[in-house]
């Protein structure tokens, strides 16, 4: 059985990815999670900030882990595309990436917000992990980096705009576009 504190940060990175962050408060956490009240403050000594913070983390290794696993380019397209799509369909649409909803929430430009490079790490990890797996798969390593960084760009969009349109389709069509672009750059 999980922690307090970890069902605490599973259930804010699960909040963050429909509400954003700053619709995401600490009671809600704690109701979702079913952790006693005075738990927080005892976990996340640094409160809100710290929390939806370790819950940025938590989805970016949940993400890393799931594109570490891959054999191949393809693989790692089609997983991620597979759990985007199951996690916007059981949602009805309403959950997309938790990175993404604190990247867009920039806060003010005179008071830094900690959760937004916490999503930029995030970004960055994704992109270097996915260049790793292209290079490995005879992506010129330069290369492989672009391309990484077009398939970030291309499936969080993605997800965005089937959010919006509460349709899976502009997934589905990222998709077969990557795996066109994949066929044209991987070696035969």
């Amino acid at each position: 059985m999980t922690s307090p504190r970890d069902r605490m940060i599973a259930s804010a990175a699960l909040l963050i990815r429909e509400r954003g962050a700053q619709s995401t408060a600490i009671a809600d956490v704690l109701a979702h999670s079913g952790a006693p009240r005075g738990s927080a403050y005892h976990y996340f000594p640094g409160g809100r900030t710290q929390l939806l913070s370790e819950a940025v983390d938590y989805a970016a290794d949940f993400v890393a882990d799931r594109i570490a696993k891959t054999d191949n380019s393809f693989e790692l397209l089609d997983s991620l595309v597979r759990f985007y799509r199951k996690t916007l369909t059981e949602t009805g649409f309403r959950a997309g990436c938790p990175a993404l909803a604190v990247a867009v929430e920039s806060g003010t430009p005179d008071k830094p917000n900690p959760m937004i490079d916490r999503a930029a790490a995030a970004f960055t990890r994704w992109n270097g992990l996915i260049a790793q797996r292209l290079a490995a798969d005879g992506v010129a390593a330069d290369h492989a980096a672009e391309l990484a960084v077009t398939m970030t760009a291309a499936l969080e969009g993605a997800i965005v705009l089937a959010r919006a349109a509460r349709d899976a389709k502009p997934l589905d069509i990222v998709h077969r576009q990557l795996r066109n672009l994949l066929e044209a750059e991987l070696p035969t």
